[in-house]
């Protein structure tokens, strides 16, 4: 299965990045190999609708979850309207999140937790 991953950096050993729609790099991991694939994002300096824009974006790569530290409510929106489960209050390296997921330890979440624009005062 394809997973998304925030990230302070573009490797497995990465930082999980709290912001979603703001993050450096989204890391898709396939879970079986761990062969990933490590994309700027090109959203993380816009000036709106960057949670959307990114929910978007990781739904166009055919993720099935995203795994992030927070995410707001339009993101949400968007990410299960794709279908795709939103796992949040992740932390650890990249690695370590995604074999937490594969363990069970983490779980989606039903809703955001921070408010909208929340990202805005993370930089």
């Amino acid at each position: 299965m394809k997973i998304c991953v925030t990230a302070e950096g573009d490797n497995l050993e990465s930082k999980v990045d709290q912001r979603f729609g703001r993050c450096p790099y989204f890391i898709f991991v396939d879970t079986d190999t761990l062969e990933f694939e490590a994309v700027v994002n090109q959203n993380q300096s816009g000036m709106g609708g960057i949670g959307v824009k990114s929910g978007q974006f990781v739904a166009e790569k055919k993720a099935k979850v995203i795994l992030t530290g927070h995410v707001g409510p339009n993101a949400v929106k968007t990410l299960q309207a794709a279908g795709i489960d939103v796992v949040v209050d992740v932390s650890g390296s990249v690695k370590e999140a995604v074999e937490k997921y594969k363990n069970g330890e983490l779980k989606p979440s039903d809703g955001p937790n921070v408010e909208e624009k929340s990202g805005l005062n993370n930089q």
